[in-house]
């Protein structure tokens, strides 16, 4: 079993020394662009396809997530396991999850589009992201202006810290991550077949 501290740090690769500013920035722009043509091209950055999946009527949007969440669980944790990256893990604080996701969820079914959709329907000309966006930028400065408060109370609320769930459930992470992927390939196949879009 990995030990959830030592798990996290198991990668050697220090990218900020490996890689110059300059290097990043180009990497960041390269992958935005390749996130934003790959979201335009799924039809996620589609206002009708959106609110779609909030009414449970067209699942385009889940079978994109549970696409990434597949190739994502199934690139990092052997690139992990062969020290090649480092784990971030948030620390899990039920009070943050649940305002934060309820937060999330009332302004996704308010404009019809996340943070990311919403940059990448405005680039295709759907001017009533720019809403969302204005949403985003008040949203920050309102959780910057209160990051201290946050931090010393309400962040504290059900603070379980740096926990996966094959952590909590003492299994090795590869493993789970292998298990748990071959389930969201069942249910993405599921989707595909038993739903239109």
């Amino acid at each position: 079993m990995i030990d959830p501290g030592s798990a996290v740090k198991k990668g050697s690769a220090k990218p900020e020394a490996a890689v110059a500013p300059a290097n990043k920035i180009l990497l960041a722009i390269i992958a935005g662009l390749v996130f934003g043509f790959l979201l335009q091209k799924g039809g996620a950055a589609k206002f009708h396809i959106l609110i779609g999946q909030l009414l449970l009527q067209d699942w385009t949007v889940a079978k994109i997530m549970l696409s990434a969440i597949i190739v994502g669980m199934l690139g990092i944790y052997p690139l992990h396991r062969a020290a090649k990256v480092n784990l971030h893990l948030k620390p899990t604080r039920l009070f943050a999850n649940i305002a934060g996701g309820l937060i999330f969820g009332a302004g996704f079914a308010l404009i019809g589009y996340c943070p990311g959709t919403a940059a990448a329907a405005l680039g295709q000309g759907n001017w009533d992201a720019l809403f969302g966006m204005a949403g985003l930028v008040v949203g920050s400065y309102l959780y910057a202006e209160m990051s201290g408060w946050l931090k010393n109370g309400p962040q504290k609320w059900g603070d379980f810290g740096k926990v996966t769930i094959p952590d909590a459930i003492k299994v090795s992470r590869l493993p789970f991550a292998i298990g748990f992927a071959l389930f969201l390939a069942v249910c993405l196949f599921a989707l595909e077949k038993f739903t239109v879009r």
